[in-house]
């Protein structure tokens, strides 16, 4: 079961207990009210903690609900529960939801007229926030209803949502006599951040793009920029790689590195560099530059040269993003004990959902199952090496331990891709930072440097088809604005040259005898305990190293493949093997799902964005009364602490 919510958060709302089946809203005596007209009011101060940050300053009484001061707000129902359901939602749609519902609890006010917040705002956050109610089995509030409260564009409304955005999307003039390929070497803020990697895109618009993959804990976006050929959208065997940076929030040089890398590509490009045109043209390259920007404020806050090894580490929850992951390392060390059971694409265990999980990691989970990525790098400071997986080892008690995967060889590839044409990793200085991973060519296996469960990496290798790095960029997790340039210079053709590397190995479309793709197919290489699958096009991508591999692909209901392939040493270009699968006589369709591992649903379910629909939202089903009529989870707290039952926070 998972852990009950603090009951103090909950006690608060007992006092809920507004009515549904009322045409206009109800006052907190239950009393149906139409909302007042559109005569001039008597603007005020805005009063209300939990609306502090919005978009505007002033409100009026009566407000939308009836309510006629500050006292009586305050003492809502509708008041209590916005303020909690933050927790109750564990963060997501932090702060877009409690800011919508202050434009109707608190209205603005101009002029000594109300303004009305828009229609379609509150439709497109119902649309987003829905499956959060849903998975704690929540009626969407009635005070939030998007008919009743909000108005149209053409009647005058207003975007409640505008100072999230506000400043943020307005463009920082570079100084005089700069070119537009011109880079600040400096720190960026979370603002200055957005507003380069949207101005970035905006340049390049035919080859970039910015897209959110979620939010932080306190509602931070979580920003990528995109580069591709074709912005947005898949293409048939171009392969996906991501990058993320200050997943520690304290550890800053790969954040600014990403966005450093990202204003040189689009410059690079436009210049006409080759290498960067034919590097966009064949790769779509996503740039997560930051996925703890909350860590990062507390960090920030320190500033260079004085922050912590460990202030701003953690996200807002107080919560390791690097060790919040599925621990499918442990399932993967007993699946590999018996022969003939598969150890990859391993599913995330459902007892994992019972504990505290980051939206942070939700999101990027959520991410790796909507783009079939081949490859990705994580960076972090804090020494100067690259480890791979597993970072966790197979004997638990030892702390380090050699615990390879079965593409040992390919991911030293990988990290030595990155270490080797790193002018600091080959320095020869046993005194420098990094000097003990010297002998080892400053590549390591993590769980040979040190153990731990729940990282990022292992989880990219065991649950998709995606391997992952770890790049630890120096030891100065916070370093002064004066050493950013340097470490730029010190990891642009590392980073150009790791990208690079996805394109090593095969690819190819995995199709039936007419042609038609058939997805989640299975490639196997012989004497590599470690399949992939298809994406939804039918196409795939191998990592291999340089050698001779016998190559089998295979899915239910038809006749497997194989095939031998021959990769030479100095092979720059995945080679192309395609198959074509004869049925057995059972149309393909009937078995798809048995390729999957039999286990607990996955609750980062829904279609994604590449049109495959994954399984439904286990956590959802737990929480849905059972066929016995019992109520949510939540719902004991209020008949045990109140006789007033708040029935209109019941969907059932």
């Amino acid at each position: 079961m998972p852990p009950p919510r603090p009951l103090l958060l909950l006690t608060v709302l007992v006092f809920a207990a507004a009515r549904p089946g009322c045409e206009f809203e109800r006052n907190p005596a239950g009393e149906c009210h139409r909302p007042p007209a559109a005569d001039s009011v008597t603007c005020v101060d805005l009063q209300l903690r939990t609306c502090s940050d919005a978009a505007y300053n002033h409100t009026a009484f009566p407000t939308l609900l009836r309510h006629r001061s500050w006292e009586v707000v305050e003492a809502s129902s509708e008041y209590i529960l916005l303020s909690v359901l933050h927790q109750l939602l564990e963060g997501q749609c932090n702060p877009d939801l409690r800011l919508l519902g202050c434009a109707v609890l608190a209205p603005r006010c101009e002029g000594g007229q109300v303004r009305r917040p828009c229609r379609h705002i509150c439709e497109g956050l119902r649309e987003a926030c829905q499956p959060a109610f849903d998975a704690i089995d929540m009626a969407w509030p009635y005070f939030l209803d998007c008919h009743r409260y909000f108005t149209s564009e053409d009647e005058g409304c207003y975007d409640p949502l505008e100072k999230l955005r506000g400043g943020l999307e307005a463009d920082e003039a570079l100084p005089s006599g700069l070119p537009p390929t011109f880079i600040r070497f400096s720190h960026h803020s979370y603002a200055q951040m957005v507003r380069v990697l949207r101005r970035t895109a905006s340049r390049c618009a035919h080859v970039a793009r910015t897209y959110s993959i979620g939010r932080s804990f306190d509602g931070r976006e979580l920003l990528v920029i995109e580069f591709s050929s074709r912005p947005g959208q898949h293409e048939l065997m171009e392969p996906e790689v991501k990058l993320i940076g200050n997943i520690h929030g304290n550890e800053v040089a790969g954040r600014e590195i990403l966005i450093y890398l990202a204003q040189y590509l689009c410059s690079e490009y436009l210049l006409g560099n080759p290498r960067i045109q034919r590097l966009l043209n064949t790769t779509r390259i996503h740039l997560l530059p930051s996925m703890n920007p909350d860590g990062y404020e507390v960090a920030a806050a320190e500033g260079a040269g004085y922050n912590g090894w460990t202030s701003g580490r953690q996200n807002a929850q107080n919560l390791d993003l690097n060790r919040n992951f599925p621990d499918l390392t442990s399932e993967y060390y007993q699946l590999a004990e018996t022969r003939g059971v598969r150890s990859d694409h391993i599913p995330i265990p459902q007892h994992y959902w019972w504990g505290k999980v980051a939206p942070e990691t939700k999101a990027i989970m959520k991410w790796m199952q909507t783009i079939p990525f081949v490859l990705s790098a994580s960076l972090h400071g804090g020494d100067l090496v690259v480890s791979y997986p597993f970072d966790f080892s197979k004997h638990p008690q030892e702390e380090k331990m050699f615990s390879p995967t079965p593409d040992e060889k390919m991911f030293k590839l990988l990290s030595r891709a990155y270490a080797d044409v790193h002018p600091m990793m080959m320095d020869r200085s046993e005194n420098r930072c990094g000097g003990n991973f010297l002998k080892r060519g400053s590549i390591i296996n993590g769980a040979d440097w040190y153990s731990f469960t729940g990282g990022m990496s292992d989880f990219n290798y065991l649950h998709t088809n995606c391997f992952e790095i770890t790049v630890e960029l120096g030891c100065v997790k916070f370093p002064p604005e004066e050493a950013l340039y340097t470490l730029w210079q010190h990891n642009k053709e590392s980073l150009l040259n790791f990208v690079e590397t996805v394109h090593r190995g095969i690819k190819g479309v995995v199709m039936d005898k007419f042609g038609k793709p058939v997805k989640n197919a299975r490639i196997l290489v012989k004497g590599i305990r470690h399949d992939i699958t298809t994406a939804p096009d039918g196409d795939y991508w191998r990592l291999l190293p340089p050698g001779t591999h016998i190559v089998i692909a295979q899915a239910p209901g038809y006749t497997k493949v194989i095939k031998k392939v021959i990769l030479p040493a100095r092979m720059k270009r995945a080679g192309r093997v395609d198959f074509i699968l004869q049925p057995l006589g059972v149309g393909p369709r009937n078995f798809l799902h048995g390729l999957r591992r039999t286990g607990p649903h996955d609750p980062l379910g829904g279609a994604s964005s590449l049109g495959e629909a994954t399984e439904p939202d286990p956590l959802r089903a737990r929480r849905q009364p059972s066929a016995d009529g019992s109520k949510p989870w939540w719902w004991s707290y209020f008949t045990s602490l109140s006789t007033h039952r708040p029935r209109w926070l019941l969907k059932y």
